[in-house]
Order: C-alpha cells, then sequence, then structure tokens
C-alpha cells in the first residue's frame, strides 16, 4: 500500500488520502508537487466540525423531508387504489345483477362501491393534512418552499376526490 501511495506522489497526481484525526475517519484531495516522501501530504480546504455538523443537518432535513414525500404519495396510491377497487366492484356486482345473480341486497353493489370510494377519498385526504403538518414542523429546522410539486398534487386529487364523491352522494340522494 505504501509503494502505490509513493508511486502516485512521484507522477505528481490528485490523490484520495485517509487522514485520522481526533477519531474521525475523513478523506481529502491531496495534491502534491513534491517528488519525495512526504509524512504529512499537503491538505486542501479543511473543514470545520461546525461546518461538518451543518451540513449533517441540512442532509437530515433533507431525508426528513423526501420521506414525507414518499409517505404523502403512498397515501395517494392507495386512496386511489381502494376509489378505483371501489368502482371495480360496484361495475362487478352489477354486471352480476343484471345476469340474475341474486345478490344479498338491491343496493349492495352501490354501498360497497361507494364504502371503498369514500374510504379512498378519505385516507388522501387524511394524507395531505398528515403531510402539511409534517412540513410545518420540518420548517421549524430549515426554510424551504412549502409548495412542493407532491403537496400541490395532492392538493388537487383531495380537492377533486372530495367534489366527485359529495357530487355522486347527492346525485344518489
Amino acid at each position: 500500500m505504501r509503494s502505490r501511495f509513493i508511486r502516485s506522489v512521484t507522477m505528481q497526481r490528485p490523490v484520495r488520502c485517509a487522514v485520522r484525526a481526533m477519531g474521525q475517519h475523513q478523506e481529502r484531495d491531496v495534491t502534491t508537487t513534491d517528488t519525495t516522501n512526504t509524512a504529512e501530504p499537503a491538505i486542501k480546504d479543511p473543514k470545520s466540525s461546525n461546518e461538518l455538523a451543518q451540513v449533517r443537518t441540512d442532509l437530515a432535513s433533507d431525508r426528513n423531508m423526501m420521506a414525507a414525500d414518499r409517505s404523502l404519495m403512498a397515501w395517494i396510491r392507495t386512496g386511489l387504489s381502494m376509489i378505483s377497487f371501489g368502482f371495480t366492484i360496484y361495475k362487478l356486482l352489477e354486471g352480476f345483477q343484471a345476469t340474475g345473480s341474486a345478490a344479498a341486497q338491491e343496493h349492495s353493489p352501490r354501498a360497497i362501491g361507494m364504502f371503498l370510494t369514500g374510504l379512498g377519498t378519505v385516507s388522501i385526504l387524511l394524507g395531505t393534512v398528515e403531510y402539511w403538518q409534517r412540513l410545518q414542523e420540518l420548517r421549524a429546522y430549515q426554510h424551504f418552499k412549502i409548495w412542493r410539486p407532491s403537496f400541490v398534487i395532492a392538493l388537487i386529487m383531495s380537492a377533486t376526490g372530495v367534489f366527485l364523491f359529495v357530487g355522486i352522494i347527492a346525485k344518489l340522494l
């Protein structure tokens, strides 16, 4: 390993060098112009521990925001699945009734379809509210734009779902 380091020093190329200081392992870019074997390589722009801590904090905030985005998308995906499954069940049971198969009740396809459609709409709505609350908590640690694309899509889908569901209910009553 040492011969490889010396060879790269004599060829005058930038080298990644592992430095152990104060119990922390760091890799730094080392550029050397000397062809002799030096004990201390020249280190470019070392960061202070405060700067490194700030970078880690910023990255942690980014990871939390991405996790919130993934959770919101999971809520939306689950809600849309329930809505589509509700419509599918409605059409399937309605087809069975049309062919003469006996259903438990006359309105059972509509009741099951409406239940799943309503549950999907509510889940999208609750996911959007939870996402909003999470963003408010994260804004206490780091400033960022609140109108993220996933939030805008969730708001549009929530509003559309609520209006359609209320319209269906109003039509049935």
